[in-house]
C-alpha cells in the first residue's frame, strides 16, 4: 500500500492500485534508516529501484517480454517522470533482456527518483561542491513518519499471519524486491532465509493478475538476484576478498 497518499486514476490498460508515489519511489524510501535520516544497509539500492520501475511498467502493460527481449509499447507514457524516463530509454536502446536492464544506467533512474522525492517534499536536497569544483547533492529524509508506516506495511506483508493471497499487491511486490535487492536495514539476511517460502508466495500474489505478468515478475526477480550477486562479487574482488 501507499500510506497516507490519495488514490490516483490510472490508465484503463493498467488497473494497478497505488497512490501518488510509484513503486520505485517507495522502494527507494524503504532503504532509509529513519533514525539516521539517510540510506543505510542497501549497497545495491539502485538495482532494486530499477527492478521496481520495470515491475511497475510491466504491471501497466507498457513493457513486456517478447522472446527474451524487453519490449516497450512505443509512445506509451504514465505521467510519472521516473517511469517515463525509463520508457524513453527503452525505446531508444537496442534490445536487452531483463537481466541487462536491471543494471543498464540504473543510476540514472535512482537520480530521477531522488529528484522527484525532493520536489515532492519527501527528501531534502543540499547542493555542494567537492573541493570547490565538483557539484554533488546530498539528500536527507524529511518525511520519516511516512517511511515508518511504509516499512511497517511491507514487514507486515512478509511476517504477518494474513494469507499471501490476501496481501496488498504493492506490499507484496515491495517485500519481494526489498528482500531480493538485499535492503538489509529492512529485511536482514536471517529474515530472508526464514521467510523464503513466504517470499515465494508473495511473488505469486504480485504476479497473479495474468500468467504473462507472473512470468515477467519472476524473470525480474531472478535478474535482480543475479545483478546483486554480481555486484557483491565485484566489491569483494575490489576489496581483495
Amino acid at each position: 500500500m501507499n500510506p497516507r497518499a490519495p488514490a490516483t486514476t490510472l490508465q484503463e490498460e493498467a488497473p494497478v492500485p497505488h497512490g501518488s508515489l510509484s513503486l520505485p519511489a517507495r522502494l527507494f524510501l524503504l532503504g532509509f534508516d529513519t533514525e539516521k535520516g539517510k540510506v543505510s544497509g542497501a549497497p545495491d539500492l539502485a538495482l532494486a529501484v530499477r527492478a521496481a520501475a520495470l515491475v511497475e511498467l510491466a504491471r501497466r502493460r507498457i513493457i513486456s517480454d517478447v522472446d527474451g527481449v524487453v519490449t516497450p509499447v512505443f509512445d506509451a507514457r504514465t505521467g510519472d517522470p521516473v517511469l517515463d524516463e525509463l520508457m524513453e530509454l527503452a525505446e531508444e536502446s537496442r534490445p536487452r533482456s531483463w537481466r541487462t536492464w536491471i543494471g543498464y544506467r540504473s543510476g540514472a533512474t535512482l537520480d530521477t527518483v531522488r529528484r522527484q522525492l525532493a520536489s515532492e517534499g519527501y527528501l531534502s536536497a543540499e547542493h555542494k561542491r567537492v573541493f570547490g569544483l565538483f557539484p554533488v547533492t546530498r539528500y536527507g529524509l524529511e518525511r520519516a513518519g511516512y517511511v515508518e508506516v511504509l516499512r511497517a506495511e511491507v514487514l507486515g506483508a512478509l511476517e504477518g499471519a494474513e494469507p499471501a493471497g490476501r496481501v496488498d499487491e504493492d506490499d507484496a511486490v515491495l517485500a519481494v524486491l526489498a528482500a531480493t535487492g538485499k535492503l538489509r536495514g529492512l529485511i536482514p539476511g536471517k529474515a530472508r532465509r526464514t521467510h523464503k517460502d513466504r517470499l515465494d508466495d508473495l511473488a505469486a500474489r504480485a504476479g497473479g493478475l495474468s500468467p504473462e505478468l507472473g512470468q515477467s515478475l519472476g524473470d525480474i526477480r531472478t535478474a535482480l538476484a543475479a545483478a546483486v550477486k554480481a555486484a557483491e562479487a565485484a566489491r569483494a574482488s575490489a576489496g581483495g576478498g
